[in-house]
């Protein structure tokens, strides 16, 4: 069995990403740049909020410096949480999901979301005493697909592990999160929420999901006894 988890969040725990696009649209707007609907979940979903604003008005041939996205990020924040006040909904299975993996050794989650975003969510789950630790936005230079976040992940389960940390397993809804955790070292299951079956498979995934549910401990306990070294 793996003696640790790694979970993402937007996607895989919390089904906000419809409550990220209209947030992006409202710091869009104004600068004339319309986001669409398709765009967004075809081109910028696995970015984190740096990464999505760069690359969005890199797209509409605008050159953003470090100190504009950063007044983005922040101009962005307080209409994410206005819209998530009280809207936020939960995957079904995430809060069990987390409880479960949390009784059988540490959770970290690893998101490019911002962290009060995050603490928002797991107050909705009600499962902020499953996690040991969280990796955010705040806390990396590089969004996924780059690994940085889950190497971070990967570090701060070594403080509680030890070596052991190294054979976690982590969680994904996403291409490019398939992509960091593999460039991490580690084994993924990715979910269906965002992203069809064949997409997450191309991208590396160990296995595929439909459903949070279906991440059980046996399905763990095999997908650990076929994919690590004993």
């Amino acid at each position: 069995m793996f003696p640790a988890t790694l979970f993402d969040y937007n996607g895989v725990l919390i089904d906000d990403e419809v409550v990220h696009l209209e947030a992006f649209r409202d710091v869009l707007s104004p600068l004339g740049i319309t986001l669409s609907e398709q765009d967004y979940w075809e081109r910028y979903l696995g970015f984190d909020d740096a990464g999505a604003f760069r690359a969005i008005l890199s797209d509409n041939g605008q050159q953003p410096s470090d100190d504009q996205i950063r007044a983005l990020i922040e101009a962005k924040r307080p209409r994410y949480l206005a819209r998530a006040e009280g809207a936020l909904r939960a995957f079904a299975g995430a809060a069990d999901l987390l409880r479960r993996r949390a009784a059988r050794g540490p959770v970290v989650i690893v998101s490019g979301a911002l962290r009060d975003e995050i603490a928002l969510g797991l107050s909705v789950l009600k499962a902020e005493e499953a996690v040991s630790a969280i990796v955010s936005a705040e806390d990396t230079t590089h969004s996924k697909p780059h690994p940085e976040g889950y190497l971070r992940g990967i570090d701060a389960l070594r403080r509680l592990l030890g070596d052991e940390a190294a054979r976690a397993v982590a969680i994904e809804d996403s291409i490019s999160g398939v992509e960091a955790a593999k460039a991490a070292k580690l084994i993924c299951v990715a979910v269906t929420h965002s992203y069809d079956r064949d997409d997450l498979l191309r991208a590396g995934a160990d296995l595929v999901v439909d459903r949070l549910e279906e991440i059980t401990d046996a399905a763990l306990s095999a997908l650990a006894g076929r994919s690590l070294p004993a």
